[in-house]
């Protein structure tokens, strides 16, 4: 307890611990329950379809001759390190970068460990419209975006309040 009491931009790692359980509880009912590359209709937009990704986003390198495993995982211990970082050193103010560090945090450390244990990540959310196919992903992946979403937000919310405060002091 006195390590969050210390640290009060740390109570945000719940959010983390949530999205990281969802996130590997899905990949292996997926990995346990389908078949490589087998896909169920959920929607008429949207699918389950089974995939193992042994690049980065939309399968960049994934053809190449295994380095790549090391490299992405390298990457993504080392975002999730620097995450943690930046989420101690969050000042209380700023809950919304609070937040978004907390779930970049957990997409880190859901692909990596997929990629640490399997050298792949487990892919299986497909969407699709009018003729667009989106790569598939996970919701390791979702979660980051939507950390990157609230931090744009936040930047956002942060350039504003300067304005004010700069009009204030002149």
């Amino acid at each position: 307890m006195g390590l969050l009491k210390n640290n009060p931009s740390l109570r945000w790692l719940w959010i983390t611990v949530i999205f990281l359980i969802l996130d590997q509880i899905s990949k292996q009912w997926v990995a346990g329950s389908m078949e490589l590359y087998q896909s169920i209709n959920v929607f008429p937009f949207f699918n389950i379809t089974y995939a193992q990704n042994h690049g980065a986003a939309f399968s960049f390198l994934a053809d190449q001759g295994g380095w790549q495993r090391w490299f992405f995982t390298a990457i993504a211990a080392i975002a999730s390190v620097v995450f943690l970082i930046w989420l101690k050193r969050t000042p209380n103010n700023q809950p919304i970068l609070a937040a978004s560090l907390a779930c970049m945090l957990s997409g880190a450390l859901g692909n990596l460990i997929d990629r640490a244990l399997f050298g792949y990540v487990i892919d299986f959310l497909d969407l699709y419209a009018y003729g667009y196919h989106w790569p598939t992903f996970n919701i390791a992946d979702s979660i980051i975006f939507i950390g990157a979403a609230l931090m744009i937000i936040d930047s956002f919310k942060q350039e504003k309040e300067n304005k004010i405060n700069d009009l204030k002091e002149s």
